[in-house]
């Protein structure tokens, strides 16, 4: 059966408001949470983008039963993997447990601020396999040294941790990262319900592992009135990941996407007041093989889709 979450969009929202969907969402009956973690939004019409691992120690604090998930972080460049680690035993360790690790090879939008340079996709694969090295290597709580092609590591330990390691889910969008998935990760993530990425990580990790996703809605009263504002707050999807991953600023996103169309974004958003067509957007996720899959409400309005959730898409969708 599939897993359902809801998604917590950092760049729609103040911290405070992401925390008190996230309870909401928790008492519609979603068994999990991803936070995105980002430096910059993506559009001008996104208004924030809070530090996201502040945003998690708070639902670790303030939640009961939520899986939270970061989706995704990228472990370099703005980071150091070594203190992504630290950072994630310490959320494990203050929600007893929740919390599951989601990395990806990161995107120039948020990378490119620390002046390290963007270096190209191959590379980015090689510092998120080192990254991942690095991490599982630390949760064991000994010191470790380590001295990586991209990463080092000087006499480290973390002092805190879970009773268990968290599990660690890997962003894919192609065989290189699929590679990286399947070696080092214990489930994927993807952003197209795309049954070939599904199929290929099955194929390369020789095991059921989980496959984790996420589907933009934007539900509301007004079908005309939802698919302008998924227009205007979610056109920055619409040139693909290979797009997405190299622009450096909102900016780039708005020239780029000013000839994007109304009807562009409709095709990728199930928008409106009707729940069977949202239903039926998620359930291509599910069709392609995802495991998990988490809803984005586009937009301000969250309860529009929480209060959609708990009276028609949970009974439809077979949610227990």
């Amino acid at each position: 059966m599939t897993t359902f979450g809801y998604s917590l969009m950092c760049e729609e929202h103040h911290p405070n408001d992401l925390v008190a969907n996230a309870r909401r969402a928790e008492e519609a009956g979603f068994e999990f949470v991803t936070v995105s973690d980002h430096f910059h939004p993506w559009l001008s019409s996104h208004h924030h983008s809070p530090y996201a691992w502040s945003v998690l120690g708070a639902l670790a604090a303030t939640t009961e039963r939520l899986e939270l998930m970061s989706l995704v972080t990228c472990p370099f460049l703005r980071y150091h993997p070594a203190i992504v680690a630290q950072r994630a035993a310490t959320v494990a360790a203050m929600s007893g447990g929740r919390f599951q690790l989601g990395l990806g090879a990161g995107e120039n939008l948020n990378e490119h601020v620390v002046g390290r340079g963007w270096p190209p996709a191959h590379v980015r694969h090689e510092m998120l396999a080192e990254s991942l090295d690095v991490i599982t290597m630390l949760w064991d709580g000994r010191y470790h040294s380590f001295a990586g092609r991209h990463v080092t590591v000087h006499d480290a330990r973390i002092f805190t941790l879970p009773e268990r390691p968290p599990a660690i889910h890997v962003a894919v969008s192609g065989p290189g990262s699929i590679a990286v998935a399947a070696e080092h990760g214990t489930g994927m993530v993807a952003t197209e319900p795309d049954p070939a990425l599904v199929e290929d990580f099955e194929l390369a990790s020789g095991a059921e592992r989980p496959k984790i996703g996420q589907v933009a809605v934007c539900a509301g009263e007004d079908e005309a009135a939802a698919r302008r504002l998924a227009h205007e707050r979610w056109r920055f999807a619409a040139g693909g990941w290979k797009v997405q991953s190299e622009l450096p600023n909102p900016v780039n996103f708005e020239a780029a996407t000013a000839n994007v169309r109304e009807e562009d974004v409709a095709e990728m958003v199930s928008c409106g007041p009707d729940p069977e067509v949202h239903a039926a957007a998620i359930e291509r996720w599910v069709e392609a093989g995802f495991t998990h899959v988490a809803v984005v409400q586009i937009g301000p309005d969250q309860d529009a889709f929480l209060s959609m959730w708990e009276r028609d898409l949970a009974p439809r969708l077979a949610v227990t």
